[in-house]
């Protein structure tokens, strides 16, 4: 059988320091995943039906995939992603294979062809590299494993050695796939996600009908501002009763306010129906975060920001596709003024988790470092989308590890909707964990038992303790 993947991947060159990441790693590689922010569907294990085929499990959902193959003029239509206009995209699963195959090399050096082997070889226990040679036969490979039970969602999320995963659902959702979930009696534990962004973000399409149905189904008046913050209220617990322990808020900004309850009002009446100025959209996004985490100190939920992405950059991908296609690029966030208005209202507060991701790397160190290195709330979450990669995870340890400690971060999380690279994901993160740790140990920074248990702390406390789980 010939290895895809180096089995040192990741670890120091230097003997002392190899050695001693091999031993670290080998004592926490076999610990339960943690999961605790993703975007896997819960359908998935709700009905644990077979997975189609190759394509539609590990190309088609992947934007790390096909953004690179678009980068190189793939359409996305040939990789069978979907059309919000009705144009003819490509459905043969084999078909989208080979085209993914014979471009497989375009991969080379990214993290995403890491966890890519890492799935080939460990998952379905492939011993030939991808490419158009061998496109029909990993396809075959695939696609007879994908028949047998073994291969359902649910088998692979216990194969995988995952203890909780969470899920991200729209405010708005029913949740009728977690209520399937747990009246299934299945042990696995799936649980929801409440992300509100369809009822704070007056840019999102269809804002006013969408605050409409929230009323509706929260049984609040959403004409008023009280009556929406009510509305969130009442939908909050209804995310926890289906296993939710935390919010999350993708916003184009970190940023702010703590307005009086009359200029919330007034604001509100200026947006509520898709009217008022960009400022005042952008003012309302703001009041939102830090009504959220008001919140947030009422009902105990942990809350997390997505800040700093300029999404859905390209508008004729997003005419025709819609969101999340690969298209959402980083761009410079300011957290230190952006987040003082909430954190002068709830920063102090008891029980209050607050936990900030960030696409713009310079901010860790100047920023993010120091803040989560004085406020009890916050926590720094991993490096996300872009720099959830070896480099990026190595320079984020390095970054903020000596103004905010290890304890003011959280471990990892996959946040993904790829679900058979989230072993593969959790394995780089601890590798490169481990090589970190390795290398305080070896220059004298910290003891070897230390490193030990700060090495199981990063990959399974730090997350189940953070998130409440």
């Amino acid at each position: 059988m010939v290895a895809l993947l180096d089995d040192n991947r990741l670890f120091p060159a230097d003997g002392a320091g190899r050695s001693l990441a091999r031993t670290l790693y080998d004592s926490v590689k076999s610990l339960p995943i943690i999961s605790p922010h993703g975007h896997t569907e819960p359908r998935w294990f709700a009905e644990n039906r077979p997975f189609p085929d190759p394509a539609h499990l590990i190309v088609v959902p992947d934007h790390y995939i096909f953004r690179m193959l678009v980068s190189q003029g793939v359409d996305l239509a040939a990789l069978g992603v979907s059309s919000g206009d009705g144009a003819r995209v490509e459905t043969d699963g084999r078909r989208i294979w080979r085209r993914f195959a014979e471009n497989y090399h375009l991969f080379r050096g990214t993290p995403t062809r890491m966890w890519l082997d890492d799935t080939f070889q460990n998952l379905f226990g492939l011993d030939v590299r991808l490419s158009a040679a061998t496109a029909d036969a990993t396809y075959d490979a695939i696609a007879e494993k994908l028949t047998t039970d073994a291969f359902r969602p649910r088998a692979l999320y216990e194969r995988f050695n995952v203890e909780v995963i969470a899920t991200t659902e729209s405010a708005l959702d029913d949740l009728a796939f977690h209520r399937q979930i747990r009246e299934s009696g299945w042990t696995g534990r799936v649980v929801t996600t409440y992300r509100p962004d369809a009822v704070t973000d007056p840019d999102v399409a269809g804002f006013a009908d969408n605050l409409r149905k929230l009323g509706e189904i929260s049984g609040c008046d959403t004409g008023t501002f009280a009556g929406l913050i009510d509305a969130h209220r009442t939908r909050r617990a209804f995310f926890r009763e289906h296993g939710a322990t935390a919010t999350d808020h993708g916003h184009p900004t970190a940023r702010t306010a703590n307005l009086s309850a009359a200029e919330a009002s007034a604001l509100y009446d200026r947006i509520r129906d898709g009217a008022g100025s960009a400022a005042d959209r952008e003012l309302f996004r703001a009041q939102m975060l830090t009504e959220m985490a008001k919140l947030s100190v009422e009902d105990g939920m942990v809350m997390q920001i997505h800040a700093g992405s300029f999404r859905n950059h390209s508008d004729r991908i997003f005419a025709t596709f819609g969101r999340d296609k690969g298209f959402d690029i980083p761009q410079p966030t300011n957290y230190v003024a952006a987040l003082k208005p909430l954190l002068d209202v709830c920063g102090l507060e008891t029980g209050f988790t607050l936990i900030l991701f960030t696409l713009d790397e310079t901010a860790y160190s100047r920023e993010l470092a120091p803040l989560a290195g004085v406020y009890p709330c916050l926590r720094l979450g991993p490096p996300w989308w872009f720099f959830d990669a070896p480099e990026g995870m190595k320079r984020f340890r390095e970054a903020v590890t000596e103004t905010a400690g290890f304890y003011n971060t959280v471990g990892f999380n996959d946040d993904t909707r790829a679900f058979c690279s989230i072993p593969a994901r959790h394995d780089v993160a601890r590798r490169v964990d481990c090589a970190y740790l390795a290398g305080l140990v070896t220059t004298g920074s910290l003891l070897e038992e230390e490193a030990f248990e700060v090495a199981r702390d990063l990959t399974y406390r730090l997350a189940k303790e953070a998130y409440r789980l």
